[in-house]
């Protein structure tokens, strides 16, 4: 199929996604997009400041489920400030619980915890899979960490039939702890099986699990069921991220809040570090954040309000003073997708701020700094999208109605200056969301020239 103008970054998103139902893939995939552009992992436990080199371009992660990544600039002294893309790539799903070993009237069943707000009606008679990490034993007797993605449909949350509930045209009401227990199979099966396996090791799992769970696993990993010791597994919807509309110009994808932000930074970082402007650039250092449990308020290890981003200020700076410096040089743009005007709902909109899919960049603002936006930030964003000829919008809550958040607030906290953007998008925090295929290549631009330009820019304006 011929693409259609603006959707060939809106394809390389396409291709992302479908790599990531867990935020241990999404990280996975920056990591392979950001080692194929020349940058270099280190660890937390090792000293590499000292190992730093103009020009370079470096990442790091975190228990597999965060990720930072960044560039040195040439001539780059310490107390010098970061340019920083923060954004997150957790959404609400539902996740195996620690013993999921269900059945009820023949069915085998797996028990499942939600995880963030999400839209749980969306998720009731659609294709399921298992996605996550698995720790396994080693043929040597260790131990290691493997991702598993299984793209059958192995599980379903049925829907109860309308003749069954009458009244369901008055709202599908239904108890997220009773209701929403995955299908995986009929038990006849599992009487055919090998014996349910017992152990007395604390650290086995296997009494907590249908086998026959276990088995597909085994199969998906190539190892034996009983090397399986623990694992944490998402549930993910398998139909597969699409272009849609009668011109291409939507995306039908799960997971757009918020892997689309996190894509456009990762693009743009990875773009920018092998172009041109990277040889050349002087100033800031250029920096993205992917952070992990945004959806249940950051607070974590691998969250925005872990200490990820100051180990990287305090890493780059080797005194009190250096560290002050950078951080009074640095800013932050938090990317965080915000909601598109719904043609059936506008009474949900305020009146001047009812931002369009495919209208550009949003800025976010809200006056209780639910967004840390502020007139500083918004005029540094309008005037880096100025230089890449984008267009902005901007979006505001209605006073009768609460604000959600990002992590822009939290990470605030430290003293960077912030402000809060997103792409506009319907459905947000379904199983399916819809968003704008053009708008992709909007944001990257934005962070594009963030990266170029935000240094210089910055020192035309006085504030202090």
């Amino acid at each position: 199929m011929m693409l259609q103008s603006g959707t060939e970054a809106a394809s390389r998103l396409l291709n992302f996604v479908n790599a990531s139902p867990t935020p241990f893939h999404a990280v996975q995939a920056a990591a392979l997009r950001l080692e194929k552009a020349g940058f270099r992992k280190v660890k937390e436990r090792d000293e590499w400041e000292k190992e730093l080199a103009d020009g370079g371009k470096y990442y790091m992660t975190r228990n597999q489920s965060s990720l930072v990544a960044w560039t040195i600039p040439e001539n780059w002294k310490a107390g010098a400030g970061v340019s920083i893309v923060a954004t997150h790539v957790d959404s609400p799903n539902l996740r195996v619980r620690p013993v999921s070993k269900r059945s009820s009237v023949g069915y085998l069943q797996v028990g499942v915890e939600t995880y963030g707000g999400g839209l749980w009606h969306t998720w009731f008679d659609r294709d399921l899979s298992l996605a996550g990490r698995v720790i396994l034993q080693e043929k040597n007797g260790g131990f290691t960490s493997k991702l598993v993605k299984i793209e059958r449909p192995i599980l379903r949350v049925p829907n109860l039939a309308i003749h069954l509930e009458r009244n369901i045209s008055e709202g599908f009401k239904f108890n997220q702890e009773t209701n929403m227990i995955p299908i995986a199979g009929i038990i006849e099966s599992q009487l055919n099986s090998s014996t349910e396996p017992t152990s007395s090791v604390a650290s086995n799992i296997q009494a907590n699990h249908h086998a026959a769970l276990l088995e597909v696993l085994s199969q998906e990993l190539s190892a034996a069921p009983e090397d399986i010791y623990d694992f944490e597994l998402h549930l993910h919807d398998t139909q597969p991220s699409v272009l849609g509309g009668l011109k291409s110009e939507f995306i039908f994808s799960p997971r757009m809040d918020n892997q689309f932000s996190s894509f456009c930074a990762l693009d743009a970082l990875a773009s920018f570090a092998t172009s041109q402007s990277f040889s050349t650039a002087e100033g800031n250092v250029n920096c993205i954040a992917l952070f992990n449990h945004e959806e249940i308020g950051s607070v974590s290890t691998t969250g925005a309000e872990s200490s990820l981003i100051l180990t990287l200020l305090n890493r780059l700076s080797p005194s009190p003073s250096t560290l002050a410096q950078s951080i009074a040089r640095s800013f932050l743009i938090s990317s965080d997708m915000t909601h598109a005007v719904h043609p059936n709902y506008l009474g949900k909109y305020e009146d001047n701020h009812r931002p369009m899919i495919n209208g550009g960049v949003t800025i976010k603002t809200n006056a209780k700094q639910r967004y840390a936006t502020d007139a500083i930030g918004t005029f540094l964003v309008k005037k880096l999208i100025e230089k890449k000829g984008g267009k902005v919008q901007n979006y505001e809550v209605r006073n009768d109605m609460a604000c959600g958040s990002t992590v822009g607030p939290g990470l605030s906290k430290l003293g960077i200056r912030t402000v809060d953007v997103g792409c506009p998008m319907l459905s947000m925090h379904s199983i399916r969301e819809t968003a704008g295929a053009d708008d992709v290549q909007s944001a990257i631009d934005l962070f594009t020239a963030f990266f170029e330009s935000f240094a210089e820019l910055d020192q035309d304006l006085l504030v202090d």
